[in-house]
């Protein structure tokens, strides 16, 4: 262009690219610096993959709960576009593998079976410079599309599903832009309270991924008083009863480090008090 070098950044795997302006001395290092921390970064990729390699079969022999492979293609493309944790993070079933990891291994008497991915939004506000939900998934497959009964639902051709739910509070952490587009519901406030849980996780496909998913007391307890929702489908309630009941006593018996006791009981709303308060009577010994 006029006989000048210019320096283009690929933006993703598609082979976007984004003009970084003539080419001059600063944007020249800027470019060999980029050259020799992607040296650097590749042969940490591949001593991480041997490594990567025995720990996973370590993680199948001790039968460790395992995502599924399209849950984690999505949240390794979401970590990898610093998405996870800053504007989503892993809520329903799935995030019931990374309360696991952190209970020593297993959940006992927790359905874990299935057939979709829900994510929550967690940004407060929306900002252009952060990627969206549909570039992720865009990333990991082209043949998302967002279902037109359910606008918070997106779908690929392997009838896979994700759902994005958010708090009334997060709506606005979502860009116009982005789809699929969520629902605000109250009870999702519940699960920006507590201390995240941040775990990497055996996925089917012999790979890993992180996970970010909330406190697994709000979490658990979520699951009770959805299991009383008069709005819930009646067929998902036997297993949000099974599932919070489980997570609780897995709490109480194997993370220390989430207390469900007095000081707790103290912080949760009135709708939540009489799910731990039906559940303390009857808590496991430990």
């Amino acid at each position: 262009m006029s006989g000048r070098e210019y320096l283009y950044e690929v933006t993703d795997r598609l082979g976007t690219m984004r003009s970084k302006g003539p080419l001059d001395p600063r944007k020249q290092a800027e470019f060999e610096d980029y050259k020799i921390e992607k040296a650097a970064l590749k042969n940490r990729l591949t001593q991480s993959k041997a490594t990567l390699k025995e720990l996973g079969s370590l993680y199948r022999a001790l039968r460790l709960p395992m995502l599924p492979r399209e849950a984690g293609r999505i949240l390794r493309e979401a970590d990898r576009m610093r998405f996870l944790g800053n504007q989503a993070m892993v809520v329903g079933t799935n995030a019931l593998i990374a309360d696991a990891l952190d209970a020593n291994g297993f959940i006992r008497d927790a359905p874990d079976a299935t057939m979709d991915f829900d994510m929550a939004l967690t940004a407060i506000e929306a900002d252009d410079d952060r990627p969206t939900l549909w570039k992720v998934l865009k990333e990991v497959d082209m043949t998302y599309s967002v279902s037109a009964e359910r606008p918070f639902q997106a779908r690929n051709a392997k009838a896979y599903e994700v759902e994005i739910l958010s708090a009334p509070s997060r709506i606005g952490g979502q860009m116009r832009q982005d789809k699929p587009r969520p629902v605000p519901l109250p009870e999702q406030e519940w699960l920006l309270l507590g201390r995240r849980i941040d775990r990497v996780v055996g996925v089917r496909d012999g790979e890993a991924a992180r996970m970010v998913v909330p406190d697994p007391r709000w979490f658990a307890l979520q699951k009770l008083w959805m299991a009383e929702k008069p709005e819930r489908n009646p067929q998902k309630k036997p297993k949000d009863l099974k599932q919070g009941i489980a997570l609780l006593n897995a709490v109480c018996l194997t993370m220390p480090h989430y207390p469900v006791d007095a000081g707790f009981h103290g912080e949760l709303p009135d709708e939540l008090k009489p799910h731990f308060e039906r559940w303390d009577a009857q808590r496991p010994a430990r």
